[in-house]
């Protein structure tokens, strides 16, 4: 069995020094890493060539393995981004005064260790990376065997920028992509302080299921945009064009279109963007008979049971036809993933109930749930959509990558018996 032992002390030791460490010099490797990003960018994108040359371009996964010039370049703008944000650490929560002169301060401080267990996206790495730094966090990162080669191309660098700028190279560590490392960092009580994992259902019922390290859940999203009875059309076709087809492989992507009833007549209009696409549609029977003769027969197909509550991350979305806003809160609430859900509608009244009511991370009236994003979110990048309750829910980025202790000062106080 591989010992992971070293690894994950040495990651404790980098996560002490980071506290230490001044923000001006965690900006700077910030900015110096986005430079290198830049200079090495051949040297990544070989490696994720790579990666992809085992890939079928059939596989919803290969947009998400993707690496190109274009991403280079947005990583190291979000790098950039990252470094000119506030540090979260040493942020006073909240303090007050005991009657009897002691001074109570609620400090934000770093997690410590952050174990990442991701899939076919190997921007996570930077994004992660940056984020747990920022935050005073070391991370250990364990990728898929899908993205291997552009992992261990993107760590290298990222340990290189850290030796550049006299940092402790243990703040990042890349595991094996064997299911022996993931079964080790679960396990790492007492050594890794969190786990994150990002990527599709499975993962993350794995992750859950066996980790006895504490685990925010992120990434599955089965998202649903309700179309309303008071519904605009324009912006309808819009939000639903750009939510489903920006990129289908993201957990923000549109898979189900839930349609009042009484606006069936306006569904072709409403799905005209997706044509170009050639975004194959499982519709109910009524929403069926409404795209019939209007949307390519090709690509529009009878939904059955599997059609709902399937995050599709590819060119398919379901149809769904209620009856009311109610019929459309109690679809959502049964397959919702509790990741991203919108609602078009001019009525100010539905859209306050409709965001009352839905239970989900996000709840957008009148905008795409492409924007579920860290970056969009003003957060400069995210680690993952957290789709739970407890700690954070929704974009995580640096506050969340941080707990908080009790500083506790006095001048002598004693407690009676």
């Amino acid at each position: 069995m591989m010992d992971t032992t070293e690894i994950f002390a040495s990651a404790h030791a980098a996560s002490l020094s980071l506290q230490l460490m001044e923000e001006s010099q965690v900006n700077a490797i910030l900015s110096r890493l986005a430079d290198m990003t830049l200079d090495n960018a051949d040297e990544i994108l070989a490696a994720n060539r790579e990666d992809l040359s085992r890939m079928s371009q059939d596989n919803p996964m290969y947009d998400r393995l993707l690496l190109d010039k274009a991403r280079i370049e947005a990583i190291a703008a979000d790098l950039r981004n990252v470094a000119g944000l506030p540090s979260p650490v040493g942020t006073v929560l909240d303090s007050w005064t005991r009657p009897n002169g002691m001074r109570i301060r609620k400090v934000s401080v770093p997690f410590g260790v952050i174990g990442i267990i991701y899939e076919a996206r190997p921007n996570v790495g930077f994004d992660v990376f940056s984020l747990c730094l920022k935050s005073g966090n070391a991370c250990i990162l364990k990728g898929g065997s899908d993205a291997a080669s552009s992992n261990a191309a993107i760590v290298s660098l990222i340990k290189r920028a850290l030796a550049e700028s006299g940092a402790d190279e243990n703040t990042v560590n890349l595991l094996p992509p064997t299911r022996e490392s993931t079964s080790l960092l679960l396990n790492a009580t007492g050594q890794v302080d969190l786990i994150i994992p990002r990527g599709g259902r499975g993962l993350i019922d794995y992750v859950r299921q066996n980790a006895k390290v504490p685990v925010i859940e992120t990434g599955a999203g089965i998202c649903h945009t309700y179309f309303d009875k008071a519904g605009d059309v324009g912006k309808g076709m819009a939000i639903i064009t750009n939510a489903k087809t920006r990129r289908v492989s993201v957990c923000n992507a549109l898979d189900c279109l839930v349609i009042h009833r009484d606006r069936l007549a306006d569904l072709p209009e409403l799905c005209s963007g997706l044509v170009r696409h050639n975004v194959i549609i499982y519709a109910d029977d009524a929403a069926y008979q409404a795209l019939a003769g209007h949307y390519p027969a090709a690509v529009l197909r009878h939904a059955d049971k599997d059609s709902f509550g399937t995050e599709f991350l590819s060119y398919r979305m379901a149809v769904k036809t209620v009856d009311s806003i109610n019929g459309a809160l109690e679809h959502i609430a049964e397959y919702s993933s509790k990741h991203s859900e919108a609602i078009v509608s001019e009525d100010s009244k539905a859209t306050a109930l409709f965001q009352k009511m839905v239970d989900a991370a996000c709840v957008y009236a009148n905008v795409s749930t492409a924007f579920t994003d860290g970056a969009q979110f003003g957060f400069g990048a995210e680690i993952g959509i957290s789709t739970q309750k407890l700690h954070a829910r929704g974009p995580m980025a640096l506050r969340e990558l941080t707990t908080y202790k009790y500083l506790i000062t006095g001048d002598g106080q004693t407690r009676e018996p």
